[in-house]
C-alpha cells in the first residue's frame, strides 16, 4: 500500500513542480490573477500529457499496485483533465488581459500558430476518443489515430510552452521541460516499438486449439524453447498478438489466462467469438506463433488470503478468470469454500461444464456450481432467468456480508450485481471486479 501512496504522491508532485519552480525562481510580471491561473493551467496540462505515456506504458512496477483496468481509466480521465486545462489556458489569458486577438488575428508569432494547431488537434483527439463508436471506428483503428495524434500534440505543446512562456528564463524549468520531453518520447518509443520488437524475437508457439462450445475456443501456448512461461496469478490476463499467416488479421488483444499457474510449460486463453478478429480464432492452428505480454490485473483470490468463503458470479465468457482460480485451487488442494453462480443463455453456451462438475466432485476446493440459463429448453431442470438479487440471496444464505464476491461478465451484469450486493450492505472491499470493457 505504501508504494501505491508513494507513486501517487510522486505523480502529483511532478504535475505541480513547474508551479513551485516558477513561484520560487520565476520573474514577477505583475499580471492579473486570471492571467496567472491561465499560465498555471498550461504548465500543469503539459505535465499531465507528459506523464500519460508512463500511465499507458504497461509497466508492472506501476500496474501491480493499482490494477491495469484502474490505471487505464485513470489515464483516460487525467488525459481529459489535462486537455481541459490546456483549452482553458488561452481563454483565461484573454480574459486576464492578453485580449481575444490571440484567437482571431493572423498576425501572430509562430508559437501562437503552434498553439492554435494544438487546440485543433486536441479537439479532434477528443472527438475521436469519445465518439469513435458512433463513427464506427474499430478500437484498433482509433488507437492507431490516437497513437499518431498524442505525440504530435505533446511535441507541439512543448514547442509552444518553451518559447511562449516568460517563466522559461528559469534554468530549472528549462531542465524540467527537457527531461519531461525526453521521458515521454522514450517511454512512447519503448512501449510502441522497442518492447513489441523484443517480444517478437521470442514468440510463443500455439500447441493446441480446443473448441469449448460453438463460439468459444481455448488456445494453448508454449514459451520459446528452453524457457518457462512468465509468472502469473490465477485470474490475471495478458496481451496476445497472433501471427498466423493465411491472410488472417494481426492485431493485439487482451485475454484472460484461463489456465492455472501450476501449468509451468504452457499457458492458455479461452476466447469467445465476439468481433471481426475473434471470429477468426477458430482458424488458429498448432504451429502458429504469438507475441505474448503479461501478466496484468489484480483480480485474483491469492491477493486476499484472509478470504475463505467466496462467491464467484460469472456471465458467459466471464467464467475464464474464475476458471483459472478454480483450477489453481484444485491443483493446490485448497479447502476454500466457493459458490459459483454461472449465467448463460442456453446449455450449449456453458463453457467448462464437465470440468466444473469434476472439480465440484473432487472437493478441493469445496465448490458448489449453480447454472442459471436465461433461454433454456423445456428439458432444462436447473435455475432459469438471470443472476439477480433474489438468486444471490437464495444461494448465499443469510451471511451475505461475511463472504467475498468475484464478479466477471458483461458490463451490465456487473453493474447490476454490484448494486444488488450494496443493497445487501456488502462492503466494497469484499467486491472484486475485472472489467475488460475498459479498452474497448
Amino acid at each position: 500500500m505504501w508504494k501505491a501512496v508513494l507513486l501517487l504522491f510522486l505523480y502529483v508532485t511532478l504535475i505541480l513542480s513547474p508551479l513551485v519552480l516558477g513561484a520560487i525562481w520565476g520573474p514577477q510580471f505583475g499580471n492579473s490573477l486570471l492571467y496567472e491561473i491561465g499560465k498555471s493551467f498550461a504548465l500543469m496540462g503539459f505535465m499531465i500529457l507528459a506523464l500519460q505515456a508512463v500511465l499507458a506504458g504497461r509497466f508492472k512496477w506501476i500496474t501491480q499496485h493499482f490494477g491495469f483496468d484502474i490505471l487505464i481509466r485513470f489515464h483516460k480521465y487525467m488525459g481529459l483533465f489535462g486537455v481541459l486545462l490546456i483549452m482553458a489556458h488561452p481563454v483565461l489569458l484573454a480574459l486576464g488581459g492578453a485580449g481575444w486577438w490571440l484567437f482571431i488575428s493572423a498576425d501572430v508569432r509562430w508559437y501562437i500558430w503552434v498553439a492554435k494547431a494544438v487546440l485543433t488537434l486536441v479537439l479532434l483527439n477528443i472527438i475521436l476518443s469519445l465518439f469513435h463508436r458512433r463513427f464506427r471506428l474499430k478500437f484498433e483503428t482509433w488507437r492507431h489515430y490516437h497513437d499518431i495524434l498524442a505525440p504530435i500534440i505533446f511535441t507541439l505543446s512543448f514547442l509552444h510552452s518553451r518559447f511562449a512562456g516568460g517563466d522559461f528564463v528559469v534554468v530549472p524549468l528549462q531542465w524540467l521541460w527537457g527531461v519531461m520531453l525526453g521521458l515521454a518520447i522514450s517511454v512512447f518509443v519503448y512501449h510502441r516499438l522497442v518492447r513489441p520488437w523484443r517480444l517478437s524475437r521470442r514468440p510463443y508457439r500455439v500447441v493446441d486449439v480446443k473448441q469449448e462450445s460453438q463460439t468459444v475456443w481455448t488456445v494453448k501456448l508454449a514459451p520459446p524453447k528452453g524457457e518457462r512461461c512468465y509468472d502469473y496469478l490465477p485470474g490475471q490476463f495478458h496481451f496476445l498478438t497472433f501471427h498466423r499467416g493465411r491472410n488472417l488479421p494481426v492485431e493485439e488483444h487482451h485475454w484472460t489466462i484461463s489456465s492455472s499457474p501450476s501449468e509451468m510449460d504452457t499457458i492458455s486463453s479461452t476466447i469467445k467469438e465476439l468481433g471481426d478478429f475473434t471470429a477468426t480464432i477458430g482458424q488458429t492452428k498448432p504451429g502458429d506463433t504469438a507475441t505474448a505480454h503479461g501478466a496484468f490485473g489484480r483480480f485474483s483470490y491469492v491477493l486476499h488470503q484472509d478470504e475463505r468463503d467466496l462467491v464467484f458470479i460469472a456471465g458467459s465468457i466471464g467464467i475464464t478468470p474464475l476458471m483459472s482460480m478454480l483450477r489453481h485451487m484444485c491443483d493446490t488442494q485448497s479447502t476454500i469454500s466457493v459458490l459459483l453462480l454461472y449465467g448463460n443463455r442456453s446449455e450449449e453456451d456453458i463453457v467448462f461444464r464437465q470440468e466444473l462438475s469434476e472439480i465440484e466432485a473432487g472437493g478441493s476446493p469445496r465448490l458448489k456450481v449453480v447454472h442459471v440459463l436465461s433461454k433454456p429448453t423445456e428439458s432444462w431442470c436447473g435455475e432459469t432467468g438471470r443472476i439477480d438479487g433474489q438468486k444471490i440471496q437464495e444461494f448465499c444464505g443469510r451471511n451475505l456480508r461475511e463472504k467475498a464476491y468475484y464478479i466477471c461478465g458483461p458490463p451490465a451484469m456487473i453493474s447490476a450485481t454490484i448494486k444488488n450486493l450494496r443493497d445487501f450492505s456488502v462492503a466494497n472491499a469484499q467486491i472484486h471486479v475485472e472489467v475488460f470493457a475498459f479498452l474497448d
